[in-house]
């Protein structure tokens, strides 16, 4: 349960930093901020319950309705932080994403913002990688890298993946 905890501490972060775009753009749905404050409940030492997967779901729908994609990135995200309780232990390369998707994501809505500039999605990256603690390192490396996709989400969690495992980020940064 402690590294169910810190996986969702690590997930529940990226994601609390993109909320307020899916409020900006979908004001008054509360849904993905129920899905945050499920997340800090679990992160905060209460059992994993019902409350985090009915959560995770309600935002995963918001996702889906959401006006445009940065919206339904952040909204993902918080169902991402709120599933994260229930990480399966059977190591598949789908793991990878529940882990770090959200902070995939984050960077490809810092892109969006940025006018689509790579740069800030690398300088995004960068703060991830900082976040990432040992033991989500340990747990990351448990599960298979992920198989890539085509999505620019699914290559910036590629890129997050190989630079975490390394343990280094860029060229000989720690």
């Amino acid at each position: 349960m402690n590294e169910l905890r810190v996986v969702a501490w690590y997930v529940v972060q990226h994601a609390e930093d993109v909320l307020p775009v899916f409020e900006r753009a979908v004001p008054g749905d509360p849904r993905p901020r129920a899905a945050i404050e499920a997340a800090w409940t679990f992160v905060n030492g209460a059992r994993r319950t019902r409350l985090q997967r009915v959560t995770s779901l309600d935002a995963h729908r918001a996702a889906r309705s959401a006006p445009g994609e940065a919206a339904r990135l952040a909204a993902r995200s918080a169902g991402d932080a709120a599933s994260a309780a229930y990480l399966h232990p059977i190591a598949q390369a789908s793991q990878v994403g529940h882990i770090l998707r959200a902070a995939a994501s984050v960077a490809h809505i810092g892109e969006l913002a940025a006018g689509g500039d790579p740069a800030a999605g690398d300088a995004l990256l960068e703060r991830s990688w900082r976040r990432a603690t040992p033991v989500l390192v340990d747990v990351l490396r448990r599960y298979p890298p992920p198989t890539g996709g085509s999505s620019r989400v699914a290559r910036l969690t590629g890129v997050l993946d190989q630079h975490l495992r390394a343990g280094v980020w860029g060229s000989g940064r720690p």
